[in-house]
């Protein structure tokens, strides 16, 4: 089984590069390509599942179709991938453009007229093979920053078609449009003490060690010293040669005296498995400190395709009279590799560095069901919420309910209810129940029923019942009240809302509906006045933004515009 496994990965890491068509495809930017992030970079829940290009810090640059077919999906949102454009093309395959500023012509046309028809700026359309036809290199949107971007790029994905697996575009020739000669940088190893009997380095707790560069341009590391279950985990980035900034890496092997043990490849991976990037690293020291450490074993088995192992996990096991070699081997899609040699020997030597005190009440099996009750809350954990079995911190006080806290990563949702007779009708039906983060609460859509209040959750930490009665904010930079402003070519207003979050928001235009968009980021809604709503003369604007409590603002303002420019 051992070698079975790691037969079968060298067996793919072989032939993956070969099953798919090297020159089908064409940039969808024409200038120099550089990453912003790339394939299987490690993100907050998940792997990214493409590109990002830059687009030399601005937007509007004109995005091509990577090769002939049609429109099948467009999604315009105000989160996620904001506005993009999905391309399905004859031989098996869809591509994916994202964060988009706008689309051109009459793809644009189509986007615009279906939001007027839905009075929604967030639509999302699914085409027909017949209806939006594609060329090769044909001009369909404009580079932007929409979205959950965190400034101006491109986000361009390769898909298959019939599966959704995003496979990594280096696959398909795009590798020789990057330059890459540098080796992946390992910033840091940590090793793992996997039991409370372990010991490793005289430390109960995960343990940084040191490296020492080779004249070959390998590492070895100072020699761990332990006794029983131990694991080892990575901090690492690559580099290319004109990107000038650290991305994520692309295959990681690790070996124990020669023989495989644990391996992963950034190659293709299905939505499904994203979220398995917190049981990929260790998530407890990435929540405390922001560093992702990549862990070469698993104390149980969890269905990320990617990875292949042995028996044992990659666990090693050590023990009395046996000394060992531990390798790590990095390698970029350039085959540049680094390599990491750790010496392993039995010690005995009792530990100095205690295990993190964690407060704990209750032990979860990660495979078993349970529900916690304690005064007027409820909490119900189905099955296989969690990854691992661990201790958990179970409690009520003040009116807040207690789960552990977010160092653990939740898998599956799980549901909060509690119980409350003490306020009216009117107030319930402004309450929900929101996740308390110091000074910040977070909104969690809650079901109420006489009176039971009841979310479904993802994460663990602080909860509580949260009256939200304040009505959202909305203002305009620039007052127009009685002005001209014909020479403005849009309008832009900025919305609020302090607890719940916006809901909806509408605007209208001497009584009717017209499309504004929102940015999440800037928190602003602009108007084109080229949509040709805008009367010649006085013209009224209302808009009215609704949060999720049902708490509304009305702003109304009144201006003149002339459509004759002089």
């Amino acid at each position: 089984m051992k070698f079975y496994c790691f037969l079968l990965f060298l067996g793919i890491t072989l032939t993956a590069q070969n099953q798919y068509p090297k020159d089908y495809f064409r940039a969808p930017l024409d200038i120099p390509m550089q990453l912003f992030g790339n394939f299987g970079e490690l993100r907050p829940n998940h792997f990214h599942a493409g590109w990002d290009y830059k687009t030399q810090q601005r937007e509007g640059l004109p995005v091509y179709a990577a090769a002939e077919g049609y429109i099948s999906r467009i999604k315009i949102s105000t989160f996620g991938n904001g506005k993009t454009i999905y391309i399905t093309h004859p031989n098996g395959f869809t591509t994916v453009y994202a964060h988009l500023q706008k689309a051109v012509g009459t793809i644009q046309e189509l986007i615009k007229k279906r939001q007027y028809d839905e009075k929604s700026f967030e639509v999302e359309i699914f085409l027909r093979p017949n209806e939006v036809p594609i060329t090769k290199g044909q001009l369909i949107a404009l580079s932007g920053n929409t979205g959950a971007s965190e400034g101006p790029h491109l986000h361009f994905e390769i898909r298959d078609s019939q599966t959704e697996f995003v496979i990594n575009a280096l696959f398909f020739g795009f590798d020789t449009l990057l330059k890459d000669s540098k080796k992946p940088q390992v910033t840091a190893v940590y090793a793992y003490p996997l039991d409370d009997k372990t010991i490793v380095n005289q430390s109960l707790r995960p343990i940084p060690i040191n490296l020492i560069l080779q004249k070959d341009g390998t590492y070895l590391a100072d020699p761990v010293m332990a006794n029983g279950r131990i694991g080892f985990g990575i901090v690492a980035t690559d580099m290319d040669d004109v990107s000038f900034n650290k991305n994520g890496i692309f295959e990681v092997q690790a070996f124990y005296n020669g023989t495989p043990t644990y391996a992963y490849q950034f190659g293709t991976y299905s939505f499904d498995e994203m979220r398995y990037i917190n049981v990929l690293i260790d998530y407890a020291k990435y929540k405390k400190s922001q560093q992702r450490i990549q862990r070469l074993f698993r104390t149980a088995p969890f269905d990320l395709s990617i990875v292949k192992t042995d028996a044992s996990n990659g666990i090693i096991s050590v023990v009395p009279n046996l000394t060992g070699t531990y390798r790590i081997e990095v390698a970029d899609f350039f085959k540049n590799k680094t390599i990491i040699s750790i010496p392993i020997i039995y010690d005995v030597k009792s530990g100095v560095i205690p295990k993190e005190a964690t407060p704990a009440n209750y032990f979860i099996k990660a495979q078993k069901e349970y529900i916690f009750e304690k005064e007027n809350w409820t909490v119900t954990f189905p099955a296989n919420t969690f990854y691992n079995d661990f201790e958990l911190n179970f409690a009520v006080a003040n009116k807040v309910l207690t789960l552990h806290d977010d160092t653990v990563p939740v898998h599956a949702n799980f549901t909060i209810q509690v119980q409350d007779s003490t306020h009216t009708t009117f107030e319930k039906e402004k309450m929900f129940l929101g996740r308390i983060e110091g000074g910040r609460i977070s909104y969690n859509p809650t079901v109420v029923k006489e009176n039971i209040f009841s979310a479904r959750v993802k994460t663990l930490g602080k909860y509580g019942l949260v009256l939200d009665n304040v009505n959202p904010v909305i203002t305009i930079a620039k007052p127009i009240e009685g002005k001209w402003i014909t020479s403005q070519k849009e309008l832009k207003l900025s919305i609020y809302d302090a607890l719940s979050g916006i809901k909806s928001y509408n605007a209208f235009l001497n009584d009717q509906w017209i499309l504004m968009e929102y940015d999440n980021k800037t928190r602003q809604l602009t108007h084109d006045f080229s949509d040709g709503i805008v009367a010649e003369g006085a013209n009224i604007l209302k808009v009215v933004v609704v949060d999720q409590m049902g708490n509304s603002t009305t702003f109304e303002t009144r201006f003149f515009r002339s459509q004759i420019l002089k």
